[in-house]
């Protein structure tokens, strides 16, 4: 999988590259279809924002995370991704399953109006 990352008046370090590669990776093992990951890096008004897009079975998933320190808003979109990316192989998976059918009787006063009481 290739993390790709990009910053927004923030300088991407190399620290901050192998951490976003530590985080990011684990997903990887996880969801092993995934291609890529954008991660975007901002910094406004003494806050950090990470922003990560990736596109998972066919339907594009965007998380962010923020923070006053940027490794913690890394691991708040890193966890938010996870959680999404689950939430969406968990609707791939239901639709799988095959949907139970109807075996209920008929409503008791259906019968009661066939029956002659006189």
């Amino acid at each position: 999988m290739k993390v790709n990352i990009s910053g927004h008046h923030v300088e991407a370090t190399d620290g901050v590259q192998e951490h976003v590669d530590e985080k990011f990776k684990k997903i990887a093992s996880h969801f092993p279809t995934l291609i890529s990951i954008d991660v975007i890096l901002t910094k406004e008004h003494n806050e950090n924002m990470v922003e990560a897009v990736t596109t998972y079975e066919g339907v594009s998933i965007a998380v962010s995370g923020k923070d006053n320190v940027l490794y913690p808003a890394i691991n708040k979109a890193c966890k938010k991704l996870d959680a999404a990316l689950k939430h969406r192989k968990g609707q791939l998976k239901g639709d799988l399953h095959k949907k139970p059918e109807v075996t209920t009787p008929e409503i008791a006063h259906e019968i009661i109006q066939e029956m002659n009481l006189t």
